[in-house]
């Protein structure tokens, strides 16, 4: 009984990667077979009825460095009608007084100062309510946002009367680190290409927080961000789409974005990013089990079977740990964690789905391609830290208080 339970644990930790991967690799090239084959360069956007007003927002705490730049992008939008809101989040920088000086230099700015440090999810609230607009478009105080990103996110909005949210296609600008490196293959063969197979089966399983773009009567109808959830992006994602709301992906809206390149600010990242989606699987669940909701079973079972994933590779690590310091029975020793013929079946299968991820990239970062060699180190570096932080985030997540505040704290923002 022992060996078949050992014999589950090694088959479940090689088939479950290697099924996503298929899983994502197919739906992928559907989307790219779909929608984006045929779609006009992103240079060159496709014209549409009206272009009513756009509030793009910018949510700051401590951004002295980086938002100065921020804003200059923002106003080079080729959107013809649009306002900038920014809310300087009780920043201990100089931030507030940049942004007061900007106004001088960009008339459709406007400066939203917060005392104290109230989260970004407040940030976002305050700065929608004091929106103009019926189209948001929500960036990053340190993110660069293409000029062509809002008309590109307008265009579902514009579309689809069903269309709460549009996810834009985040982009890593520092990379001089291996951390950097993995990073920009991540976001094309990981994130991206997740994204585009979601929105293919289903549901997508959250917007991105650097670069997204709301309709205003939907956030209205779900209550806008929650405050007290430490990822209010997956938290409204699932909300938005639990009320029927379409979520889509827009890869044409680049926007440039600063990565963790120290293994604690990543580490700290991914603690962040798990602990999010452990927190919505909690206090949306039960929910789920709706008839109403069976689109969104896919996304939660997704989620839920990476987590039992991670729990798998713990308990092998910790068996084949065992086996050096105690006499484990022969049925209960796992004899290795290098890879084996299973191993190196599911390392092809990820660098063709590297390969897969990269071609598609092509088209809006050219050379792309240079970083494939970096991504050999990329699924052992991906698994690790995908176990650890889901085993640590899981506890903190379900003993955390409902109620509590998530506030700001200051990211690692690599080395530039």
């Amino acid at each position: 009984m022992n060996g078949e339970l050992v014999h589950s644990l090694l088959e479940f930790a090689f088939f479950y990667p290697l099924a996503m991967s298929l899983i994502w690799m197919s739906g992928g090239l559907i989307y790219f077979l779909r929608w984006e084959r045929t779609e006009p360069s992103r240079l060159k956007p496709p014209a549409l009825p009206s272009y009513p007003l756009v509030s793009l927002i910018v949510p700051c705490h401590n951004e002295g460095e980086q938002v100065r730049e921020t804003i200059a992008h923002l106003a080079e939008q080729t959107w013809p009608d649009f306002e900038i809101i920014a809310v300087n989040d009780g920043s201990k920088d100089d931030t507030g007084e940049q942004l007061d000086q900007l106004m001088k230099e960009y008339p459709q700015l406007r400066v939203l100062h917060l005392a104290s440090n109230q989260g970004k999810a407040m940030g976002l609230r305050a700065a929608t309510l004091a929106a103009k607009g019926e189209y948001l478009v929500c960036v990053d105080g340190d993110a660069v946002l293409d000029r062509y990103a809002t008309h590109w996110l307008m265009v579902h909005l514009l579309g689809g009367a069903r269309v709460g949210a549009v996810t834009g296609n985040p982009r890593i600008r520092n990379r001089s680190t291996l951390l950097g490196k993995l990073q920009v293959g991540e976001f094309s063969s990981i994130i991206g290409l997740i994204k585009r197979a979601q929105r293919v089966y289903g549901r997508i399983f959250t917007v991105s927080g650097v670069i997204a773009a709301f309709r205003k009567v939907a956030l209205h109808d779900v209550g806008y961000w929650n405050t007290d959830m430490v990822t209010e992006d997956i938290d409204v994602s699932w909300r938005l789409q639990m009320r029927h709301w379409e979520i889509r992906y827009e890869p044409n809206a680049l926007c440039w974005i600063l990565m963790p390149e120290t293994l604690r600010g990543l580490w700290k990242q991914r603690l962040r990013w798990a602990q999010g989606g452990s927190e919505v699987l909690l206090r949306y669940g039960t929910k789920l089990l709706s008839w109403r909701q069976r689109r969104m079973w896919l996304v939660a079972l997704e989620y839920l079977v990476s987590l039992v994933w991670s729990l798998d590779m713990a308990i092998i690590v910790l068996l084949w740990l065992l086996g050096y310091v105690i006499d484990l029975p022969a049925s209960m020793r796992v004899p290795t964690l290098f890879p084996q013929w299973n191993g190196v079946v599911l390392g092809i299968v990820c660098m063709l789905q590297f390969l897969v991820s990269l071609l598609i990239d092509r088209r809006y970062e050219k050379r792309i391609g240079r970083n494939y060699y970096w991504m050999i180190w990329y699924p052992i570096a991906y698994w690790m830290i995908t176990t650890t932080t889901s085993i640590v985030a899981f506890p903190k997540a379900l003993f955390k208080r409902k109620g509590t505040r998530a506030v700001w704290t200051s990211p690692d923002r690599g080395v530039r």
